[in-house]
């Protein structure tokens, strides 16, 4: 006979491999479902997980961000991250990063789906690529069925690119007005949680190669060179 004792233990392996794996912030609700064990249960079992991890400072925490759960590095695991990842990271970005990152800088925020909307190509490698190099921040969520998370540049972005704030950003021509033309399911307002960047690696310095890089791929890309230098975007980092 499995005792309470085992079954909150097998909730928790359940949580934590799932929180591992996943891509993106999972909630509850979704734990819940995949789990077969009870919202009430998952929910408590995430919150004393959390509240455990922070208390003992596990290298491994478990936080709450635009309303779902995911895994990340402890802030002060940062330095030792950053030798396992410097090589990665001292690569320049690829093109499809470049060309992510730019759509981002200027529509933000803006959900996976518009991303893909504009280039025309899936995006889950090279956003991926962006959140863990800390140029990229997830910034909330949008108002629409599903509520996609939002994601918006950060700090890092501006540092590395040498830009004093978003309004620096290279000046290029307006999107047309297919390019805005997106699906009424993607355009609808947005909801914003506040929440601070959570990138799990940093860059170490600024690159001006990648700046160089970045506004090639601005103004040369097909799929970039309309966007819209009048176009709101989003709060100052």
């Amino acid at each position: 006979m499995t005792s309470d004792n085992e079954t909150q233990q097998d909730l928790e392996k359940i949580i934590e491999a799932l929180l591992f794996i996943a891509d993106e912030p999972i909630t509850a609700e979704q734990i819940a479902d995949i789990s077969r064990f009870s919202l009430a249960d998952v929910k408590k079992t995430l919150k004393e997980n959390s509240e455990k991890r922070l208390k003992t400072q596990a290298a491994l925490q478990i936080e709450n961000i635009a309303g779902g759960w995911r895994m990340v590095t402890d802030k002060s695991m940062a330095d030792v991250v950053q030798r396992l990842t410097g090589e990665r990271d001292k690569k320049r970005l690829s093109g499809a990063s470049l060309e992510t990152l730019s759509i981002i800088a200027y529509k933000q925020p803006i959900t996976r789906q518009e991303i893909e909307y504009i280039r025309g190509v899936n995006v889950d490698g090279a956003l991926r690529s962006l959140v863990e190099r800390g140029f990229v921040r997830i910034s909330g969520r949008k108002d629409v069925p599903g509520r996609p998370l939002l994601y918006s540049s950060t700090k890092l972005f501006l540092d590395h690119f040498g830009l004093g704030g978003l309004k620096d950003l290279p000046r290029l021509a307006e999107f047309s007005e297919q390019d805005l033309d997106l699906p009424d399911s993607l355009n609808q307002p947005a909801l914003e949680t506040g929440e601070d960047d959570h990138a799990l690696v940093r860059m170490e310095e600024a690159s001006t190669a990648d700046a160089d890089a970045f506004a090639e791929a601005a103004e040369e890309n097909p799929e970039i060179e309309h966007l819209n230098d009048k176009n709101e975007t989003g709060a100052e980092l």
